[in-house]
């Protein structure tokens, strides 16, 4: 069984885009959403495409399991989503201690809201808080991309990047 453990914060201003990668555009639908469970496909860069269930909620840590599948698959699934699909584009930013930062950019209806996450090993795990991580967003599911597809709703603080 895959596990996850991710921490979630809204991004204050530009610092992190220094050290950030090119990006990848992500299209992902939600295929089922309720309180402890999601399956969502996605897909990377208009190239691949993953099918994942994730169990748990919006907790700390849940289980997550992924798959590959056909573009043509993916592109069939986005059309039955729950919801509307959500458009970001991703940027990795180093984070130290071998950790990464994603940092996610949305776009169209979400437009200008920011959010970074950091995958730990365990719950305790340390990482280090650049100056342009803002308000911790973990376990607040309005910012979950599950509740941002659902809702279509932005929540109303938003990180200040574009």
């Amino acid at each position: 069984m895959g596990r996850e453990t991710e921490r979630k914060f809204l991004v204050n201003g530009e610092g992190w885009r220094a050290q950030a990668d090119e990006g990848q555009t992500i299209r992902q639908a939600y295929l089922a959403i309720d309180d402890d469970r999601q399956v969502r496909v996605r897909i990377l860069d208009g190239k691949t495409a993953r099918l994942t269930i994730k169990t748990g909620g919006a907790s700390l840590s849940r289980a997550e399991f992924e798959y590959d599948i056909p573009l043509s698959d993916a592109e069939a699934l986005m059309e039955s989503g729950v919801g509307q699909p959500i458009a970001k584009t991703r940027f990795r930013v180093p984070a130290g201690g071998g950790l990464t930062w994603e940092i996610d950019r949305f776009e169209d209806r979400h437009e200008g809201l920011v959010i970074a996450e950091i995958e730990l090993d365990s719950e305790d795990a340390d990482f280090d808080r650049p100056d342009w991580l803002g308000r911790e967003v973990t376990g607040d599911k309005a910012y979950y991309n599950a509740a941002l597809a659902a809702d279509g709703v932005t929540p109303s603080e938003t990180g200040t990047s574009r």
